[in-house]
């Protein structure tokens, strides 16, 4: 770990806790030794340019880059306490435990209640009663139940692109997860929908752990309670959000937070 990485203890106890986390694609090496904590029912936003290592980090969380061929992750990850890595270790369980939405919005070409629907049914469900229910509470929770409660049976691509996002975010709801990660989910969304998107965050962080990536500082500064700023795969300064955007301890940051780069 470089010596200017300012890591604030957080008193809030840790869902996550990462130690020395690195990640290599080939022989190039996307992170550079991570180490800190992400707190239960917290919102943790990561920033920093472009190709620093914020997605990268955040596929670790739910192993998503063990698809990619050649990726080679080291060090700890810990989730409750369990190493994520260990030998052995069920993916398909942490999957469900650590729901992911996505920067372009993906629905699948089918119902808005069979995308709901996808992930119980997946892991077993077949109670229609059942699957009622989780999709109109997962609705409910992603904003979107008033709209389209009529339309259940008609096809999800119809919806707009907000609409989508927050099927999307009902989507990865549906399985029940403890953590939920987004990657940049507002950056392809009008203003309006974008401030939906955060409303529905700002809601969701009483029941969820959400790390969120974003290149919108100002979204940053909106939603989270601490931020990690990275830079060329590695960790330079995470602390409480406030403190990160109007008194960093690390020169680098400043830079970046007032735009003298990135």
């Amino acid at each position: 770990m470089t010596n200017n990485i300012k890591n604030n203890k957080n008193k809030t106890k840790a869902q996550v806790s990462v130690t020395d986390l690195s990640v290599f694609y080939g022989e190039f090496q996307a992170l550079h030794d991570i180490t800190f904590d992400i707190p239960t029912k917290r919102v943790t936003a990561l920033i920093g340019p472009s190709g620093c290592g914020k997605s990268t980090f955040l596929r670790c969380l739910n192993r998503m880059n063990d698809i990619i061929d050649g990726a080679r992750v080291t060090g700890e990850m810990l989730i409750d306490g369990e190493d994520i890595y260990r030998s052995g270790a069920d993916v398909v369980a942490l999957r469900k435990r650590v729901g992911m939405v996505f920067q372009k919005s993906n629905p699948f070409p089918k119902s808005i209640f069979d995308n709901i629907a996808y992930g119980p049914r997946i892991h077993g469900e077949k109670n229609p009663d059942v699957l009622a229910e989780v999709v109109e509470k997962c609705l409910v929770r992603s904003g979107l139940w008033d709209e389209v409660k009529d339309r259940l049976n008609k096809s999800a691509l119809d919806l707009s692109g907000g609409q989508q996002q927050r099927l999307c975010i009902a989507r990865a709801l549906a399985v029940d997860p403890e953590i939920l990660l987004m990657d940049e989910p507002a950056s392809a969304l009008d203003p309006r929908s974008t401030a939906r998107v955060e409303d529905l965050i700002d809601e969701l962080r009483k029941d969820f752990t959400i790390v969120i990536v974003t290149h919108n500082m100002q979204q940053a500064a909106r939603v989270s309670s601490r931020t990690a700023f990275f830079y060329e795969g590695r960790l330079i300064e995470i602390g409480p959000t406030k403190q990160i955007f109007t008194n960093p301890t690390v020169q680098q940051t400043e830079d970046y937070i007032t735009g003298r780069f990135g």
